[in-house]
């Protein structure tokens, strides 16, 4: 290599953050002024610093998902709460060991999905969760059991949380904003699949909606796992007959109950494209 080949910018910054670590101890390297700015978290912290935390949230991910050469994935959400069945004697309500047995269908789907991504070398198909508990660990446990790799989408929350166990390290993500969040797991989606859950579950299923009702988003396969759990909660046919959403709108999701048959759906989906008008209006 030639001794006027360009050091590797990344290089030179690491070096700096050592060599400012080596400096004498005085008044002045003690200042909070003298830190440099990117490795100063006070600084960086401020709330004038807000647009580039987002900046860096949504980079960081980027480049972590061009790195591994990811193009597209599976969206799987679910509740926290969810026990996988050998546990469901320590749910907290009799609904929820009953929604236990989602828990293996999502641990299969996702396996069964995984088999499909690791045919692409890992590239398309591959398994996003939130990263946590519940219907996410059985999602994560899923490729893990067809010995492929899989994302999660952890987000920093005021009790303790850690990632689930069955998360590929190197494409474990934290995430301070919900809203960065939730653009990284619809930036590369090829599916969504919402099992039974709470709030979060929720806010996530109907936002993705949303952007698929609005036409800002691909009519990609939208599938709700477990009828009687979501025509229970949800009065579809009502928002329709009330006019709140168009008839057609009805159509941008579909019910499933099992692994096998979320992958038949999926495989007789058709072609992804995004709305060019929107019903009802």
């Amino acid at each position: 290599m030639s001794d006027k080949t360009p050091k590797h910018p990344m290089r030179f910054a690491r070096q700096d953050v050592e060599k400012a670590k080596e400096i004498p101890d005085t008044p002045q390297t003690r200042a909070p002024a003298y830190r440099l700015a990117f490795s100063d978290e006070d600084f960086m912290c401020q709330p004038a610093l807000r647009p580039v935390r987002l900046q860096l949230e949504l980079l960081k991910t980027e480049m972590a998902m061009e790195e591994h050469g990811i193009e597209s994935t599976i969206v799987m959400f679910g509740g926290a709460r969810i026990p996988e069945p050998a546990k469901k004697d320590t749910a907290r309500t009799q609904t929820l060991a009953d929604l236990s047995a989602f828990y293996d269908e999502a641990r299969e789907f996702a396996r069964l999905m995984t088999l499909r991504s690791m045919e692409s070398n890992g590239r398309e198909d591959v398994v996003v969760t939130g990263g946590g508990p519940g219907v996410m660990e059985a999602g994560n446990r899923g490729a893990v059991d067809a010995g492929g790799a899989s994302i999660g989408l952890n987000i920093v929350l005021p009790h303790e949380q850690a990632p689930n166990e069955y998360v590929t390290p190197e494409l474990c993500f934290n995430f301070h904003y919900f809203a960065i969040r939730k653009m990284h797991f619809l930036m590369r989606a090829k599916a969504v699949c919402v099992f039974p859950g709470g709030f979060g579950t929720l806010d996530e299923m109907f936002e993705a909606l949303t952007l698929i009702q609005t036409g800002r988003m691909d009519r990609v396969p939208f599938l709700l796992f477990g009828k009687e759990f979501w025509e229970k909660i949800i009065n579809w046919d009502a928002l329709s007959d009330a006019g709140t959403i168009a008839a057609e709108d009805l159509d941008l999701f579909q019910f499933v109950d099992s692994a096998q048959e979320a992958i038949d759906a999926i495989d007789a989906w058709g072609e992804n494209h995004a709305r060019d008008a929107l019903p009802g209006r």
